[in-house]
């Protein structure tokens, strides 16, 4: 199984970005052999949320890692099918480690607020 974690950098070390539309990196991991493939988030001014939703559906990813999900990226995730669990924190290392544990929050919700605001 793909999972997708947010990331501020662009390995498993990079602590978790809180904010998933507009993270500054995807990480793409095999749950099983831990191969990652970093892919950058370029969000724009306006749509970040739903164009990180369409970047992580497209490369194939069936769950989400990340502190928040706001509306529109929450609606674009669920719509395909992901699975989104929220509370990811620390490492991405952190993070896998909660959800295999079962310590993440899967949501049928959003849990951040719509336009979330630019950090670059």
């Amino acid at each position: 199984m793909r999972v997708c974690i947010t990331s501020t950098g662009k390995d498993l070390d990079a602590p978790v970005d809180p904010m998933f539309g507009r993270a500054r990196f995807f990480l793409f991991v095999d749950v099983e052999t831990l191969a990652t493939e970093a892919v950058e988030n370029a969000p724009g001014a306006h749509g970040a949320g739903v164009q990180a939703a369409q970047t992580v559906t497209s490369k194939g990813a069936g769950v989400v890692l990340t502190g928040n999900v706001g509306p529109n990226a929450y609606q674009g995730l669920a719509a395909a099918g992901l699975q989104i669990y929220v509370g990811a924190r620390g490492s991405g290392h952190d993070a896998l480690a909660a959800y295999k544990a079962g310590e993440l929050t899967s949501t049928s919700a959003a849990t951040g607020p719509r336009h979330g605001g630019s950090r670059r």
